[in-house]
């Protein structure tokens, strides 16, 4: 008996390492198919749950701001900005717990970065990965400018250091509610909003929510795959 027990226990501890060993060899062969694929993946700084005003006095401060400084954000700055935006809370145990609400936990919204003036991040189009908190480029050059001609020539999108871009996947909405997805998908880009003109009043930065753009010029600038809906455009930096 005792020695059918050794061997059970011999053989569980040779399987989990046996799993311990191929997870490793997945992970590692998932991250060189990205190397191959020329994939660029940036880890972001933690963001903070303390900040140095409180909410009351980021909503009195909350205003929309349309003349921006050229003086660059920091690495952290823009990391708390896309946790407010849509990241995990700390304390996530689903998928449903991030930092806005969402119809039916479906999330159809993206998170893209025009990066202009970031320090220590090259300039180029990103998409924010919520999962693991990390940035994916997917073009090296700055693409201000072909924005603010998108969105009707409204040039303080090519002034400010970083344009967010939210774009939605309505099917991954309406595929469950119908029709009436598409209302919970316009109220769901609404909170996302709120979080960052919060956000970044706490931050000591400002934003303004940009609705008026030609959706076709903007998708074309961002490379959207099909399916994907442009919605919101958020610049952020500091007033001038």
């Amino acid at each position: 008996m005792k020695l059918r027990h050794k061997l059970h226990r011999l053989t569980l501890r040779r399987s989990m390492a046996s799993l311990i060993l191929n997870s490793t060899f997945l992970i590692l062969v998932i991250f060189l198919l990205g190397e191959a694929k020329g994939e660029k993946m940036i880890k972001l700084p933690k963001p903070k749950t303390k900040g140095e005003i409180s909410l009351e006095e980021a909503v009195n401060r909350r205003s929309s701001v349309r003349n921006y400084s050229p003086k660059p954000l920091n690495l952290a700055q823009l990391s708390q900005l896309l946790w407010a935006a849509g990241g995990k809370r700390f304390d996530a145990t689903t998928e449903a717990s991030r930092t806005i609400p969402s119809a039916g936990a479906l999330y159809p919204l993206e998170i893209f970065v025009l990066v202009g003036e970031v320090e220590d991040l090259d300039k180029g189009l990103y998409q924010y990965h919520y999962k693991d908190h990390s940035l994916k480029l997917l073009k090296e050059e700055d693409l201000r400018e072909e924005l603010s001609r998108s969105a009707w020539g409204q040039d303080f999108l090519a002034q400010a250091p970083v344009d967010l871009i939210v774009a939605a996947e309505p099917s991954r909405t309406t595929n469950v509610y119908g029709e009436r997805g598409k209302r919970y998908i316009q109220i769901e880009v609404g909170h996302l909003g709120q979080n960052v003109y919060l956000q970044a009043e706490a931050l000591g930065l400002s934003t303004c929510a940009i609705g008026a753009f030609d959706d076709e010029g903007v998708a074309r600038v961002l490379g959207l795959k099909k399916g994907l809906i442009p919605l919101y455009i958020l610049p952020l930096g500091y007033r001038k």
